[in-house]
């Protein structure tokens, strides 16, 4: 017997998605896989550990030099995340 209302895959997983308010954490998450991307590899492998807390970027960095640098150009950076992800996910960048 075939159902009179049929949706697709991808309506059924948005519909998914929506009903269990996954949206955001999933858009937290593909910013962070997306790091590398958006910063570099020189400044990624210097990162040792990232994390989205509370709409607040936690970025764990092995150098003061590269901790320095994304300091003066945080504005910037949280911009091109939240561009990224589409809509604003991240409000402040915390580095440590």
């Amino acid at each position: 017997m075939r159902r009179s209302k049929t949706i697709t895959l991808a309506e059924a997983i948005k519909d998914y998605i929506t009903e269990m308010n996954l949206g955001e954490k999933l858009g937290e998450t593909a910013l962070i896989n997306s790091w590398e991307e958006i910063v570099g590899k020189a400044i990624s492998s210097r990162t040792s550990k990232i994390y989205i807390k509370d709409h607040v970027l936690y970025v764990h960095l092995n150098s003061s030099v590269v901790r320095n640098e994304l300091m003066m150009l945080r504005e910037s950076l949280r911009d091109k995340l939240n561009e990224k992800a589409g809509n604003k996910v991240i409000r402040d960048i915390v580095l440590r």
